[in-house]
């Protein structure tokens, strides 16, 4: 089994029980790939191969295995569902709410080997932005994000519902949320808890001025478009940040569309986990 394995190399914890992780996955046969980059770290392993370009440790690979916090499960997340391969997270972080196991819990990962796990499939979105010079498209596991830049201005925003304008909004931004993320920053904004493996759009609006501005829940099939008004100059501009990590700045008359997306995010289960008692062990601990 050719396993792709990643490492937030940046996090102490992740590092630490790394060596226990490859341990586990060679005695039980995996050919592992990973990045270049580990190879100061890794180098002394049998079946360990190295790859210069991020996309081909995903090649061919029949799942990928995380080690790191959420944010490492979702920057990896995308690579996976792109090749139709399913991941499995280790909480190498503060929450860990979207990875499967604790570094206490590492020995269960010899159920890959057995067949013995479920896979849960999450919903994602894409995002497309019309502009005057074209379209450029997206995918997106989290959340997307339409915000003002440096300053804190209000934006006025109007949204569309399947092509037919529908309501206008004054806020600081709007947040798209697959179910995944809505325990993300939909949920710090006031949004919803859904059960991940739902199929909706969460819409969240970000401090709005109108009291009575909440969270709407789309079907999954609603096609969904903003575009941001009174953008004058650069120190007002807006920007779409998806997964917080890719940024695009908004013009006057650009276009955000967000649907569904045809690809889907699969995780591993390798154990029995109810989603109300992780939701309380996850998001109301003390930090």
């Amino acid at each position: 089994m050719k396993i792709c394995l990643k490492v937030n190399f940046q996090r102490q914890k992740a590092m630490k029980f790394a060596a226990s992780v490859i341990k586990v996955l060679l005695d039980n046969g995996a050919v592992l790939s990973m990045d270049e980059r580990a190879r100061q770290f890794f180098s002394g392993y049998d079946n360990i191969v190295f790859y210069r370009d991020e996309g081909s440790t995903f090649q061919n690979a029949d799942c990928v295995v995380t080690i790191g916090g959420d944010g490492t499960i979702i920057r990896n997340a995308l690579f996976a569902a792109k090749q139709d391969i399913p991941l499995v997270g280790i909480n190498a972080g503060r929450v860990g709410y979207a990875a499967e196991l604790e570094p206490t819990e590492i020995d269960l990962l010899k159920k890959i080997f057995t067949g013995d796990y479920s896979i849960e499939e999450r919903m994602m979105l894409d995002v497309t932005i019309e502009t005057a010079e074209g379209e450029k498209s997206y995918s997106c596991i989290n959340d997307v994000v339409i915000s003002r830049g440096q300053l804190s201005r209000i934006i006025d925003m109007t949204l569309f519902l399947n092509g037919e304008r529908t309501m206008n909004y004054r806020a600081d931004g709007l947040i798209f949320a697959t179910p995944t993320g809505s325990t993300a920053y939909s949920l710090s904004a006031g949004g919803p808890v859904v059960q991940p493996t739902m199929q909706c759009i969460v819409m969240t609006p970000i401090c709005p001025y109108a009291l009575m501005d909440k969270t709407i829940i789309f079907a999954p099939e609603a096609q969904l478009s903003v575009v941001a008004n009174r953008i004058t100059d650069d120190d007002l501009r807006s920007f779409v940040t998806i997964d917080g990590q890719t940024v695009i700045p908004l013009s006057m008359n650009d276009r955000v569309k967000i649907t569904r997306s045809p690809l889907k995010f699969k995780l591993i289960s390798l154990k029995e986990r109810n989603f109300c008692r992780l939701v309380g062990q996850k998001l109301k601990e003390d930090y």
